[in-house]
């Protein structure tokens, strides 16, 4: 009866003596360490009007929704910040789910009829690549960040329902996906385009409004935007933006929203107070795009491959293999620097990578200091 856990302790081993293992780093509410892996960009999470928000509707609702959105789930907290998302985003209107690997996969589901293609680039995040897999649909994974690659497959299925399927800043190496060029191929051929635009809500685009539109985009009837509340907003919970007859389509038959509890609603109400602030966030923003610069310059002018110029507050670091990335990160977190290893399978390419996130919510002089230390410690 124990051969399956012995099964699963070989394949343990296997994966520690390639460096793959991860381990679970509980962090103290008074953890000093310089933040350089979450991704609080704008350094909201801790913002006292956030705090507050989030604190008075603790008070008022409790600490859980206590069901689904359907069921008993739904509060005013809820639907207000739908209605401030829809507004910021220029769209008919958003859903909420209580992440935003739920709202990827059941955005993606939504969007599947018989016969419907996706086109999935090949750096997608990981809650995409499950979203196109278990939509059960066909899917072609095309070249990373190539719309002559979309064309290609979109013209070889003439006449077939279709989606193209994208981030808009990629979450492992941090550049931006040529949305126009590729919503221009998908209107051609008659498909719709998904934007997960989760790293770039909040940071980049007009008032912070995404890549989708920066690009020109929002509002557009065949443009459907994914993002995490996490993120930028520094809370939780994942959002789904679009017309209203989609909205109302996975209200009906959305399983990943009928059958989930709502997310509590003072998250809602925290995110809510953040979303206020990034609207008007413009030199928070500024900040940011000046440290990543920063951070730009100082990791190429000591040797380091950083790819090419970050779309938003990611900063990928190459690095030699995934047990150098490993000791690397910890040698960082020894000292007082907390940095994102990223290694197969999490990267597209299966190459390692340390991956900095700039928060501005960080002291600029202990920003400037940790990347002294990630250079100071590198292999």
């Amino acid at each position: 009866m124990a051969d399956w856990l012995d099964g699963l302790r070989r394949r343990a081993a296997l994966r520690a003596k390639a460096g793959l293992t991860r381990e679970l780093r509980p962090r103290s509410p008074g953890d000093a360490r310089t933040d350089l892996a979450g991704n609080d960009y704008l350094g909201l999470a801790r913002h006292p009007q956030v705090v507050a928000a989030a604190a008075d509707a603790l008070h008022r609702y409790g600490l859980g929704a206590t069901g689904s959105r359907l069921v008993r789930g739904s509060t005013d907290a809820h639907a207000e910040v739908e209605t401030a998302l829809a507004d910021w985003l220029g769209t008919d209107r958003t859903l909420v789910f209580s992440s935003g690997y739920l709202a990827n996969l059941g955005a993606i589901r939504a969007l599947v009829r018989p016969r419907t293609l996706l086109v999935s680039d090949a750096h997608n995040h990981a809650s995409l690549i499950d979203g196109c897999r278990i939509s059960g649909a066909q899917t072609e994974v095309v070249a990373h960040a190539d719309p002559a690659a979309v064309e290609s497959v979109l013209a070889g299925h003439p006449g077939r329902p279709a989606v193209v399927v994208t981030e808009s800043v990629f979450s492992v190496d941090g550049d931006l996906a040529p949305l126009a060029a590729l919503h221009s191929v998908a209107r051609r051929h008659g498909a719709l385009l998904l934007v997960d635009d989760a790293h770039a809500l909040g940071v980049t685009g007009p008032a912070g409004a995404g890549a989708v539109a920066g690009a020109g985009l929002a509002g557009e009837p065949d443009v459907l935007v994914t993002a995490t509340l996490s993120k930028a907003l520094g809370g939780a919970g994942g959002v789904l933006a679009g017309p209203e007859p989609l909205i109302r389509h996975v209200i009906d038959t959305g399983r990943t929203f009928i059958f989930d509890t709502a997310l509590p609603p003072a998250v809602a109400a925290g995110v809510h107070a953040a979303l206020c602030l990034a609207r008007d966030g413009d030199q928070l923003r500024a900040e940011l795009a000046d440290r990543v610069a920063s951070a730009v310059d100082r990791l190429t002018g000591a040797g380091f491959d950083v790819g090419g110029p970050p779309a938003g507050g990611v900063v990928s670091i190459g690095a030699p293999g995934p047990e150098t990335a490993v000791a690397w990160a910890r040698d960082c977190h020894d000292r007082g620097v907390a940095v994102g290893c990223f290694r197969p399978p999490a990267t597209p390419d299966h190459r390692a990578r340390l991956r900095i996130t700039v928060n501005v919510g960080v002291p600029r002089a202990d920003f400037d200091r940790a990347l002294d230390v990630i250079v100071e410690c590198a292999p």
